[in-house]
């Protein structure tokens, strides 16, 4: 099983590459948006191996950050 993980795009890099700045929560990485070349700043993606898989809403994305929450181990304290 995969797991994806929800960031939103803070900015695109230049064509033909379609690399972009991904935001999660406070880290941000540069990855590949060539499966969601529609995407632009301010939209939610899901990012599974550095790559952009599927654009989604904020409350999908809030939903999915608030389940991985859960899934924190016994005592580890929520950021």
């Amino acid at each position: 099983m995969c797991l994806g993980v929800p960031g939103r795009i803070l900015d695109l890099g230049e064509a033909p590459l379609h690399f972009g700045h991904v935001a999660f929560g406070e880290v941000v990485k540069q990855l590949s948006l060539a499966l969601v070349p529609d995407a632009q700043p301010g939209d939610y993606v899901i990012v599974h191996a550095g790559t952009a898989l599927e654009v989604i809403d904020e409350a999908a994305a809030a939903r999915t950050w608030e389940a991985l929450a859960q899934l924190r181990p016994f005592g580890e304290e929520t950021p």
